[in-house]
C-alpha cells in the first residue's frame, strides 16, 4: 500500500474523530438534560456519565447503523477511502453549521444525504429500497414520537390514576424492553447481537407458542415486574424524590441508546475501507467512533446542556419524561433495523406531544415549520454538495 493510501487512511480517521466528537457534543446531550432542569444531577456529572454511557451504547449497538450508512445507501461501488473522507467533511461541515448558527441540523439527515451524494459520484446507482425503508421511519417518527409522549402525558396527568402506579408502569415499559435490547456483547446464532432475553431463552431451551419463546416472554415480565417494583418503592417513600429517579435512569438509558444510534454515522462511511481494505475487526472502528464520542460529551456538552436544561426545566418533571420514553422506544427500534435516526427529530416531537397533552405544545408553529424545512434542505443540499466535493478533489488530487 502506498504512502498515499496510508494519508487518506489517516485523514479519514481524523475526519471520522471530528464527526464523533460533534455528535458526542450535541447530539447525545439532550437525555440529560431534563435531569439536570430538575436538579437530580450537576451538569459536570452528566456531561461524564453522557460520555460513559454513549461510548458504551456505540461499541455495543453501533453497528446495525454503521453497516447501513456504509454499504447500504448507494448500489453498485465500494465506498472509497477519498470518499468517505469527502462524505465526513461534509456531514461535520453541517454539524459545525448548526452548533455555531443555532439551526438544527439533524446529523442523520446530512451524513446520510453525503454518502448518497459521494456515492453517486462515484458511478453508483441511488439504493431505492434503502431510501424508501428510510423515508417511511423518518416521516413516521414525529406522528409516533409525539402521539406516545401525548399518551405518556395524559397518563400521568391524569388525577384518577396515582404517581404511585402511572410513574412505576412507565418504568417497567422501559424495563421491559431493555431486556430485549441487542447487544453486540451477547452472541445470537442469527445476527451480530443478541438480547438478555434471548440469551436465557437459549440457556434455558423452553417451548415456543405460536411462534414466540415462553422464556423470552418470562424474562421479559420479570424485568418489567422489576422496575415496576423499584421505582414504585420509591415514590411511596417520596414522590418527588422516585420521579427525579426515574427521571435519571431514563435519561441514562435514552444516552446509551443514542450513542448506539448516532455513532454509525461517523463510522459507517469507513466501514469499507476499515472492513475490507484493513481487513480490521468491526469493534476497531466502533472503538473510534465511541472515543470521539466520549470526548465530544466530556468536552462539549456542559455548555449545551446548561442550555437545554433551562428549557427542560420549563416542562416540568413529567412532560420531560414524556418526551424521553418515545426518544428511548424509537431509538432502540430505528437500531434493530439498522435505521440511521435524528434524535431532534425524536425530541422535539415529544415535546410537543407532550405539551398537547397539557393544552399547549410549547413550541411555535413558525419554530415546526423552520425545523422541518430546515431537515429537508439538509438532506437535498448535502446530496448535492457530497456529489460536488468527491469530484472536484477526485479531480484535483487524481485518486479515486
Amino acid at each position: 500500500m502506498s504512502l498515499a493510501f496510508w494519508a487518506l487512511v489517516a485523514l479519514a480517521t481524523v475526519t471520522c474523530l471530528f464527526m464523533a466528537w460533534s455528535l458526542g457534543a450535541n447530539s447525545n446531550s439532550p437525555p440529560f438534560a431534563p435531569a439536570i432542569g430538575a436538579n437530580v444531577v450537576s451538569t459536570m456529572r452528566a456531561a461524564f456519565l453522557i460520555g460513559i454511557l454513549a461510548a458504551a451504547g456505540a461499541l455495543t449497538q453501533g453497528g446495525a447503523i454503521s453497516e447501513t450508512v456504509g454499504a447500504a445507501l448507494i448500489d453498485g461501488v465500494q465506498i472509497t477511502p477519498l470518499a468517505a473522507v469527502s462524505g465526513l467533511i461534509v456531514a461535520g461541515g453541517f454539524m459545525t453549521f448548526g452548533v455555531y448558527s443555532g439551526y438544527p441540523v439533524p446529523a442523520a439527515f446530512a451524513t446520510t444525504g453525503a454518502m448518497i451524494g459521494v456515492g453517486l459520484s462515484l458511478g453508483g446507482d441511488p439504493a431505492f429500497d434503502t431510501y424508501r425503508r428510510l423515508g417511511t421511519f423518518w416521516l413516521l417518527v414525529p406522528p409516533v414520537s409525539g402521539g406516545l409522549a401525548y399518551v405518556t402525558a395524559t397518563l400521568l396527568r391524569r388525577d384518577d390514576i396515582p404517581d404511585t402506579v402511572a410513574v412505576p408502569l412507565l418504568a417497567g415499559v422501559v424495563a421491559g424492553i431493555l431486556a430485549n435490547v441487542r447487544l453486540g456483547v451477547i452472541p445470537h446464532p442469527e445476527r451480530a447481537q443478541g438480547s438478555v432475553a434471548e440469551a436465557v431463552a437459549a440457556l434455558v431451551g423452553g417451548p415456543t407458542v405460536l411462534g414466540v419463546d415462553v422464556v423470552v416472554i418470562g424474562v421479559t415480565a420479570a424485568f418489567a415486574a422489576g422496575g415496576f417494583a423499584v421505582i414504585r418503592r420509591r415514590i411511596r417513600a417520596s414522590v418527588r424524590d422516585g420521579i427525579r429517579t426515574f427521571l435519571l435512569v431514563l435519561g441514562s438509558v435514552v444516552a446509551f441508546s443514542s450513542g448506539g444510534s448516532q455513532v454509525g454515522l461517523a463510522t459507517g462511511p469507513l466501514e469499507n475501507l476499515y472492513g475490507t481494505e484493513l481487513g480490521l475487526p468491526a469493534i476497531v472502528l466502533l472503538g473510534v467512533g465511541a472515543s470521539g464520542i466520549l470526548a465530544g460529551a466530556w468536552m462539549g456538552a456542559p455548555r449545551l446542556l446548561q442550555a437545554t436544561s433551562r428549557e427542560y426545566a420549563q416542562l416540568g418533571l413529567r412532560r420531560s419524561i414524556a418526551a424521553l420514553v418515545p426518544g428511548f422506544i424509537i431509538a432502540q427500534v430505528a437500531i434493530a433495523l439498522g435505521i440511521p435516526i435524528s434524535f431532534n427529530n425524536i425530541i422535539i416531537s415529544g415535546v410537543i406531544g407532550g405539551g398537547l397533552a397539557a393544552g399547549s405544545a410549547g413550541v411555535s408553529r413558525r419554530k415546526i415549520g423552520v425545523t422541518i424545512a430546515f431537515w429537508l434542505i439538509t438532506l437535498s443540499t448535502s446530496i448535492a454538495i457530497g456529489f460536488g466535493l468527491y469530484r472536484a478533489l477526485s479531480t484535483i488530487l487524481g485518486i479515486a
